[in-house]
């Protein structure tokens, strides 16, 4: 089935534009005309479209780059709980929806959606068909709430748990962006030192004849390497990088690092408050929203980001299915903290497993932005410090062999 780009007028006469998603031109016009539409123009949309032929030929590229962001979605979650809560047909808010937002591709992907929901598919099955950009969390809670009529409520939960998450991921981006840029740039700075200062030096240097520092050799062979052989510094660095990906993708490998994330010091506990207030949070959503536990834990597993975590909510999920409690499987595990397994515990025996979850999540999420910022102010000084030696030791070693002349200038 392709999509099509077309142009033409609605039933005022105003015109429009759009994609529809159809198995030929002739199934789409009809398609359209179902809809009210009268198209006067129909093209099959293309991923790189290209268009016309010869010297006249365009080939539109900005579309392999097109991508729907996690605050699109949010955005979108929140706008449609809005038409939703005001009874505005599906239809019509899908058209809402389509019509505001700014991004193409997700324009193109709720066009479809739309037209899908105009010939009689829900909500849910009409975004499943779109996984790149809604993922089974979103779909299945859409699911729930038109199966329990409660659509509205559901949207209202999905769209704080997604403004949740891009607020979370935001905090996390913005904290570790000033850290890294000062990174980049002193890296920068000391490449060039290396590249175009000192081998200026070691000429002035070699002009004497006079044996030079060890630390003083040392720094001119890094300059040499960098200069003179930088080819094979070049492959053996992306080689480093290649392979470590390459073995990173392999099963061992990825029990490896994952493992790893969760245990290296300092990271590791902030990487397991994550993925906890992660599972907290998504649990604690789909199972308000009506999700079955199971359906529910299938789809935590997928979005907790570890798979050591997510093993042991596979535990979790294979123990319920016995009718036994969620919270054992996960306190065995060993990767799940006590409190949060004691909160659970409490919320099974009591009923109140939703309002456990999300206030562990609530918990976990402030725990993550003091642990970010304390973080993020330690180590900006720790980074001063440290091209602080860097460069105290580059000029170290150009100042030993002055302060050798001088001595045998005396």
């Amino acid at each position: 089935m392709g999509v099509y780009e077309y142009a033409g007028l609605d039933a005022a006469g105003k015109p429009v534009k759009g994609v529809v998603e159809a198995d030929s031109q002739k199934t789409a016009r009809a398609r359209l005309r179902k809809q009210g539409l009268y198209p006067t123009d129909v093209n099959e949309q293309k991923q790189g479209s290209v268009r016309g032929s010869g010297l006249s030929m365009e080939i539109d590229f900005s579309k392999w780059f097109q991508r729907v962001s996690p605050q699109d979605i949010a955005t979108l979650t929140t706008q449609m709980s809005t038409l939703v809560g005001a009874n505005i047909p599906m239809v019509e808010a899908l058209g809402a929806l389509t019509e505001q937002t700014e991004n193409p591709k997700l324009k193109a992907v709720l066009t479809e959606v739309t037209g899908k929901v105009n010939e009689g598919f829900t909500l849910a099955k009409a975004l499943r068909a779109h996984p790149t950009v809604f993922d089974d969390l979103f779909v299945n809670m859409v699911d729930a709430g038109e199966q329990s009529g409660a659509l509205e409520l559901v949207l209202t939960r999905l769209s704080a748990y997604t403004e949740a998450s891009v607020a979370l991921r935001g905090k996390l981006v913005t904290a570790i962006t000033y850290p890294i840029l000062m990174m980049v740039v002193s890296s920068g700075l000391v490449l060039g030192l290396f590249t175009f200062v000192i081998p200026r030096i070691k000429r002035i240097f070699d002009s004497f004849g006079k044996e030079l520092p060890i630390l003083t050799r040392f720094l001119f062979g890094v300059s040499n390497l960098v200069t003179e052989h930088y080819i094979i510094l070049g492959v053996v660095v992306f080689g480093s990088i290649f392979g470590a990906r390459w073995w990173l993708k392999t099963p061992a490998g990825r029990a490896w690092w994952h493992r790893k994330q969760l245990t290296v010091p300092v990271f590791g506990p902030l990487n397991r408050t994550v993925a906890v207030s992660r599972f907290c949070r998504t649990l604690g959503t789909l199972l308000v929203s009506g999700v079955p536990i199971l359906t529910a834990l299938a789809i935590v597993k997928t979005v907790v980001g570890n798979d050591v975590i997510a093993a042991a909510v596979e535990g979790a999920g294979k123990n319920i299915a016995e009718g036994q409690s969620i919270a054992v499987p996960l306190k065995q595990s060993g990767e799940f903290p006590p409190i949060v397994t004691h909160m659970i515990t409490i919320g099974e025996k009591t009923g109140e497993l939703e309002g456990m979850l999300t206030k562990v999540a609530d918990a976990y999420d402030a725990e993550v932005e003091n642990t970010v910022n304390s973080l993020t102010s330690l180590l900006t000084p720790i980074l001063t410090i440290f091209m602080g030696l860097v460069v105290a030791t580059i000029a170290l070693g150009i100042l030993l062999p002055m302060l050798q002349l001088a001595s045998a200038v005396k």
